[in-house]
């Protein structure tokens, strides 16, 4: 497999490294592989998304979901059945799944809901208010020096 080398974005970057290593991850994980089960991601307002995934025949005990240092896991494994069944076709995966999902740093899950075989989770993104736009206000009058600067 062919890396990538970022090291031309260093040169002129500060703090970006979780993001090469983001890229690297998505590149080359095994996630790519593995397109089980289906999901979408959708938009739903200006700072609101939803991740549904099709998990048909998964009950919400056999589910979990996990948000820990900003990758959402969500992993599903059927409990045993407790009889042999025999199937003539067997067309329903019920195989074992994970899927990761890397959020932004300000993106939290506000919830989930398991109905008609597709789980849904609402994640929302909360900026602190020091991170929102803020208007700065212009004094007109006599040049004003501001403290910590030097005059010029």
């Amino acid at each position: 497999m062919t890396r990538i080398d970022y090291s031309p974005l260093f040169r002129s970057t500060i703090g970006f490294d979780r993001l090469t290593r983001m890229l690297d991850a998505a590149a080359g994980g095994d996630d790519n592989l593995n397109n089980y089960p289906p999901y979408n991601i959708e938009k739903t307002g200006e700072d609101t998304y939803r991740i549904t995934l099709a998990v048909a025949g998964f009950a919400e005990a056999d589910i979990d979901v996990e948000l820990k240092e900003g990758v959402l896991t969500i992993s599903g494994k059927r409990a045993d059945s407790d009889g042999e069944l025999t199937y003539l076709h067997q067309g329903i995966a019920e195989r074992a799944f994970q899927r990761r999902f890397q959020l932004e740093e300000h993106v939290e899950a506000a919830g989930a809901a398991l109905a008609n075989g597709l789980l849904q989770i609402d994640l929302v993104r909360r900026l602190p208010e020091a991170m929102k736009p803020r208007r700065i206000d212009i004094k007109s009058g006599p040049s004003q020096r501001i403290e910590g600067t030097k005059a010029a």
